[in-house]
């Protein structure tokens, strides 16, 4: 067999195995995240993800989304574009905020003293 006849027979594999799988084609990682940025940008629900636009259903985008938040991946992400952002003198950190949801809260702090009280006191009832 020559190169070229091996090449063919390979490409005819995997044209063959690509025809037997029944259903769509899996979105690819790169429509999927532009799917998942578009409704986060324009603020809709999932299922109002326009199919046209070639994203894939909302489903898919959401279950993408999902499957990564679980791998860690989008930490990961955001790190490495904050990490370039920032070695591009980009980011403006007089602007940051850090709250609650964000940041972990220290667990076993000491809690304040309790003090008696100068206040005076209601008197018994007589009645």
């Amino acid at each position: 067999m020559t190169t070229d006849h091996i090449g063919m027979t390979r490409l005819a594999v995997a044209a063959a195995l690509a025809r037997a799988v029944p259903g769509p084609k899996p979105v690819d990682d790169r429509r999927c995240l532009q799917g998942i940025l578009y409704v986060l940008v324009n603020d809709i629900a999932w299922q109002l993800l326009p199919l046209e636009l070639g994203f894939g259903s909302g489903q898919t985008c959401w279950r993408r989304l999902d499957r990564w938040q679980q791998a860690g991946a989008l930490d990961q992400l955001h790190r490495i574009l904050l990490a370039k952002l920032h070695a591009a003198g980009e980011l403006d950190w007089t602007r940051a905020c850090v709250d609650g949801s964000h940041v972990r809260a220290k667990k076993g702090e000491p809690r304040p003293a309790r003090h008696r009280s100068t206040g005076g006191k209601r008197a018994a009832s007589t009645i």
